[in-house]
This record gives structure tokens, C-alpha cells and sequence, in this order.
């Protein structure tokens, strides 16, 4: 459906249910009841559920999900939640609400396996209990950069700078931290995120998640109609006209061949008229 495309949604936090939000408050939740667990009780949960050489060793495979929503202080938790809102919100309303938490527990998932990785081909510190939603976080980070390559950020609040810049300099980082280990921070999850992000975001978000056989013999749909001009007005901006047409027949006619350009090229692709078309569209669903 048109309302299901990022580009003609709303941001999510215009009275829906945000993933983004939703993931603060677990986090804040798992941070409470671990410092409950470690204060009135005797269990070892470093042991079963921060992500370590050790538990991969022993099949502890949940470790991987697990150790995202632990955090070492009330300072980890912060940043990590600063990190998630600031980056997810936009990163939610581009993809969507199930691309969104795939992007982020992956991220999660393949930073720490790489880090898990170091730790059997480097071993030291590498192979330690870790901690933290970092490699999520550093996951949407690096989402939003691909998505949103030129918009300004303010480095320590401080110093406006690129997303895609503010993107290298954490990877190199991140590299610089792998090569010299030592600071107790898991630089291998946080570039594992953010290679997965930005892998996510040129491959993985274009894939039909619904993929099915059916879908595979079915015949693709024209990406775009053209329709002939006449005469010397062939290059001209076409009128946008949309109250003549039954809403589903506009949908079909119009707007769903500019839609599948959008999945096929990207936004930037659209012409102006196309572009019109989209604003017109969505003025429709707002008087609705």
C-alpha cells in the first residue's frame, strides 16, 4: 500500500507504536532488572548472558541477542540510548517497521559475531565478556549516513559535520581500535554493525521480504508507463490531474509505476511531475 512507503509516511512518531521508543525502554527495563539481578541475588549473568568466547564455545548461542540489551553502567546505557534515538527515528521511518528491527538485532548479532571472530584469530581481550546495544546502535549509524549521507550532525554537540564523514571517522576508529586493543571497548561489534548497516541499506533493505514461489513466476510490473506527447509540447511538464479518477485507478495508473521506480532507482530518480504525482497522492490519503 502507498501508506506502507517511507517516502509517503509520516514520522513514526505521529501516534503509531515506534520501534524506536519501544527499543529505549526495553533497554532502560533490561538495564533495571540486571542491576537488580546483580544486587539481591547470587546469579552470574555475565556468565549465560554477556557474549563471550567461553559461551560461544558452549553453545551459547542466545548470547548473541542477549548481551545487546545488557549494559556495563548507567553511562553505556545512556549513550547507547542517545545513539538509538537520534539515529533510529529517521532510519524508522525509512524503512519501515519490520525492516527497521531487522537492521538493528542483525547488527547486533553480526557485530558481535565479528567480535567473537577477533577473539579466535587474535584471542586477548577480544574474547571477553561484552556488553552493550553498541554494535546496534553503531549499525543504524551507519544506515543513516547511507541514507542520509549530507545531513549535518553535531559531533560532541560541538562541531557540525556530515553523516558520511562522521561515518568514516568511526570506522576508522573502530579499525584503529582492532589494531590496538586495550581500552576495554568492543571495536570489533561496533564495526561489524556498521558494515552490516551499510550493507543493509545498498542490498539487503531491496529484497522482497515476501518473497515466495508464487511471486517468482508472476510477471513484473512495468516500472514506468510512458505516454507519447504530441507536437513541440512533448517535453513539457504534464498537469497533474487526480479528482477524475476513482482513487484505486489513480493508485494503479499513476502512482504505483513511480513506486516501483523508487525501489528500483531510489527517490532521486523521479522527475518533478513524478514527484507531484506523490504530493498529489498523499493530500488524497490526508482527506481521507
Amino acid at each position: 500500500m502507498l501508506e506502507d512507503r517511507y517516502y509517503m509516511r509520516q514520522s513514526p512518531f505521529d501516534g503509531r507504536r515506534s520501534a524506536t521508543v519501544t527499543l529505549l525502554i526495553v533497554n532502560v527495563v533490561c538495564f533495571l532488572l540486571q542491576w537488580v539481578l546483580y544486587r539481591f541475588t547470587a546469579h552470574d549473568l555475565d556468565r549465560y548472558l554477556a557474549l563471550s568466547l567461553w559461551g560461544m564455545q558452549h553453545g551459547y548461542l542466545w548470547q548473541l541477542l542477549t548481551y545487546q540489551f545488557m549494559h556495563a553502567g548507567l553511562l553505556h546505557l545512556l549513550f547507547n540510548c542517545w545513539a538509538i534515538y537520534v539515529f533510529g527515528r529517521d532510519v524508522e521511518d525509512a524503512l519501515g517497521l519490520k525492516r527497521f528491527l531487522v537492521l538493528y538485532l542483525a547488527s547486533g548479532i553480526l557485530g558481535g559475531m565479528f567480535q567473537i571472530l577477533m577473539g579466535v584469530l587474535i584471542g586477548g581481550g577480544f574474547g571477553g565478556a561484552v556488553v552493550g546495544a553498541s554494535a546496534a546502535a553503531f549499525g543504524l549509524a551507519a544506515a543513516f549516513a547511507v541514507l542520509f549521507p549530507d545531513r549535518l550532525l553535531l559531533l560532541f554537540f560541538i562541531i557540525p559535520m556530515r553523516a558520511k564523514y562522521l561515518l568514516l571517522i568511526c570506522g576508522v576508529l573502530a579499525l584503529l581500535g582492532i589494531l590496538s586493543p586495550g581500552d576495554n571497548i568492543a571495536h570489533a561489534a561496533h564495526l561489524g554493525g556498521m558494515v552490516f548497516g551499510v550493507f543493509f541499506i545498498r542490498y539487503a533493505m531491496h529484497w522482497d521480504w515476501t518473497w515466495s514461489r508464487t511471486a517468482r513466476t508472476r510477471p513484473a510490473k512495468p516500472m514506468v508507463r510512458v505516454i507519447p506527447g504530441r507536437g513541440s509540447t512533448w517535453n513539457r511538464a504534464k498537469p497533474v490531474i487526480t479528482d477524475d479518477l476513482p482513487p484505486e485507478e489513480f493508485l494503479s495508473k499513476e502512482v504505483d509505476p513511480i513506486l516501483d521506480k523508487i525501489s528500483a532507482h531510489g527517490i532521486q530518480s523521479l522527475t518533478e511531475r513524478e514527484r507531484r504525482i506523490l504530493e498529489a497522492a498523499r493530500e488524497r490519503m490526508a482527506r481521507r
